[in-house]
């Protein structure tokens, strides 16, 4: 190992021009990356709605109805207007009305009061619109602008185009804070005007060859584009600053040889840097094991990224550090943080109330939990106080709750059909249906139809039915009429119907996601222990830093349910992982140091070197990581990436926590099984040495 540091060293400048290449390099292939904002696209490929949508998509021109426009004060012939201006949108693939349901020659009062009420009510026009996938920002921008101010436009495909629009400006909002709050701890915790700027030149340099390397998978989703960088930069910030830590302490010994102090410090710190970087690797890889494609998708980017952080750390990071320590050692200053010592002693006297609290709260922790609220789509990705939550509140207010699904079945059978709409009828919250046999009756032959309508409504070998209902897109009371619906197609159509929507595709999710669960947490969990094991050869280390970190998980997670918020299904699912495998770093350096001293001090005294020690780099990284995190969860509109950044920003002052002030105490209270390895392995050296 030192043979291959010392070749990395010496030829540090062009491991330096290689690195700045590629990341220029990457920098231009970052904008080739296509971004995809519809969550409902990560199901697995044989989900039930998926399928639905893809036959669809075959059999008949349009999709599924993705937006609700509402129009005020319109009669019917200027809201019979307003649907052409919105057809004629580039973009906008149908649009439905009340036209498309009931007569609307003959007088109001002799309509059906329940259809009459889904389209028009009080003088309002409520259209149902469905747009393409392609342009769609500039079609949502259309229909607001035909809509007007009094107007209101809501739906999946709303959400999705404020995402596109404004994700990014509030991601490189807090991208802004989030660096200058480093270069603050960096300058607080370094002796070098310079080096906070050489630690982020590494992380910029690593974040720019990941995000350009995505390019490899074609897309990625929106959570990733906006959440990867600024995680990859939190997490991956200490092995730069542990590095740093270690060459300032082997340059103490070797004042006159800096890069045979590197070269050191390099291999003194690469097992602790190392086994962190592999551990947040796995936990990251572990959300491939999701079905629901978006923790693929954010697994293997976010994996990605750690590794060439790492890569980064072992071949960048000594190179621009020794190219760079002429001025790095010009623009020395005092250190401003004081000595740790106290600290170390303050959390000694605590260590056996902590340790016995820690164990107190582990079951209530684990427990509340697991007994958390969801949401399970996009419906709650924006507040209230957002354009969308204001719109959909407006229409609401109005119209209720609403959504569009579509019922594919086959064969022309008209008197089948008229039975099965029938029954649609009958349940709750299906306000209208259309269909062949609503519109034209079942007894009215298929030629005495216009063209346009009946392709709409029939292809050669299925017929269409487009429900109206009064539900929300989630919740119990829309996951069972999504249930009744699938079960009176089943009734007439047994195993050959298809049936999509947004209510549907979330009902499929929420199935989906829950299912992930143990498996993601489960494989997370013993990957991690087993890289602890395997590199830190003792059996109780890897139990004692996995239940202290997954403790840390419970305790954040348990905040949502004591707080009565829901949280996003999707953000429960893949905090776990991502705490666990930024955080355990923490961990890992603090047992590793604790080994360290033990070897050489009595065990309270170890304790205390230990903390000491390691305090500046720990604080270091996770308060970077505590508050890019809460940035994000206080700037970000959108409430999914918004509740992620709070969940890691909180996690990672959970695991801070947990890490400065419990697990010393733990680690202390089981001594002689924390060495036991330790010191048969140096009896065995010795033995050796005396053969």
């Amino acid at each position: 190992m030192e043979r291959f540091y010392t070749g990395v060293v010496r030829h540090r400048r062009l491991v330096l021009a290689l690195f700045l290449l590629s990341a220029l390099a990457c920098l231009v292939l970052r904008g080739m990356v296509r971004v995809n904002y519809d969550v409902n696209k990560y199901l697995p490929a044989d989900t039930a709605s998926t399928v639905s949508l893809h036959v669809m998509e075959r059999e008949f021109p349009g999709g599924i109805p993705n937006a609700r426009v509402m129009v005020r004060d319109v009669a019917i012939p200027e809201a019979l207007e307003y649907k052409q201006r919105f057809a004629a949108v580039p973009g906008v693939e149908a649009v439905t009305w009340l036209d498309d349901a009931a007569d609307v020659t003959v007088p109001l009062a002799a309509m059906d009061k329940e259809t009459l009420e889904s389209y028009y009510r009080d003088g309002n026009a409520l259209f149902t619109v469905t747009v393409s996938e392609d342009g769609y920002v500039d079609a949502v921008a259309a229909l607001r602008e035909i809509a007007g101010d009094t107007g209101a436009v809501t739906g999946t495909i709303v959400a999705q185009a404020d995402s596109a629009t404004g994700t990014m400006d509030e991601v490189g909002l807090v991208g802004a804070f989030g660096v200058a709050f480093a270069l603050f701890v960096l300058a607080l915790t370094t002796t070098s005007w310079l080096e906070p700027l050489l630690v982020l030149a590494n992380l910029g340099v690593a974040v720019f060859i990941n995000a350009g390397t995505n390019l490899i998978f074609g897309e990625i989703s929106f959570v990733t584009n906006a959440s990867g960088s600024i995680l990859q930069m939190a997490v991956s910030l200490d092995y730069a600053v542990f590095l740093l830590h270690r060459f300032d302490e082997c340059r103490q010994e070797m004042p006159h040889d800096p890069q045979g102090a590197m070269v050191q410090a390099l291999c003194k710190s690469t097992g602790s840097i190392l086994s962190s970087g592999l551990t947040t690797v796995i936990g990251f890889l572990a959300l491939v094991l999701m079905r629901f494609g978006l923790g693929r998708d954010m697994g293997l980017a976010l994996a990605k990224g750690i590794a060439i952080s790492l890569i980064t750390a072992f071949f960048f990071v000594p190179s621009l550090f020794l190219c760079t320590l002429r001025w790095s050692d010009k623009l020395r200053h005092r250190p401003f943080v004081p000595g740790m010592g106290g600290f170390g002693r303050f959390v000694r006297r605590l260590t056996a109330p902590l340790a016995v609290l820690f164990v107190l709260v582990i079951a209530p922790a684990y427990l509340a939990s697991n007994a958390n609220d969801f949401y399970y789509g996009a419906a709650q990705m924006y507040g209230p106080q957002s354009r969308y939550g204001r719109d959909t509140a407006a229409v609401e207010e109005v119209f209720g709750r609403g959504d569009t699904y579509v019922l594919m079945v086959p064969g022309r059978d008209t008197a089948v059909q008229a039975a099965l709409s029938a029954d649609l009828h009958e349940l709750d919250h299906v306000t209208s249906v259309i269909s062949y046999v609503d519109r034209a009756g079942a007894e009215v032959p298929l030629e005495y139809l216009d063209e346009g309508t009946l392709a709409l409504l029939m292809s050669d070998d299925y017929s269409r039915m487009v429900l109206t209902v009064d539900a929300p897109t989630e919740g119990d009371e829309t996951f069972a009429l999504v249930e009744a619906v699938r079960a009176a197609a089943e009734k007439y159509y047994p195993g050959t119907y298809y049936l999509a929507g947004q209510g549907v595709s979330t009902y499929d999710l929420m199935t989906t996601v829950t299912a992930d669960l143990a498996n993601v947490n489960l494989v997370a969990i013993g990957a991690v222990f087993l890289v602890l094991l395997l590199t830190m050869r003792s059996l109780w280390l890897p139990v004692l830093l996995v239940l202290g970190i997954e403790t840390a998980i419970w305790l954040n997670l348990a905040v949502p349910y004591f707080a009565g918020t829901p949280i996003f299904y999707i953000t429960y699912l893949i905090i776990s992982s991502i705490q666990l495998g930024a955080t355990v770093d923490y961990a890992i350096l603090l047992t590793d140091r604790y080994r360290e001293h033990r070897a050489a001090l009595p065990k309270k005294e170890a304790l205390i070197a230990t903390v000491s020690g390691t305090a500046v780099s720990i604080l270091t990284s996770g308060s970077v990581l505590a508050v890019v995190g809460l940035l994000m969860g206080y700037l970000s509109s959108n409430r999914l990436l918004a509740q992620l950044g709070l969940l890691l920003g909180r996690g990672a002052l959970f695991s801070l926590g947990v890490v400065l002030f419990v697990l010393p105490g733990l680690l202390a209270a089981s001594d002689k099984l924390v060495m036991f390895r330790r010191q048969t392995a140096e009896k065995q050296e010795a033995k050796g040495e005396q053969t």
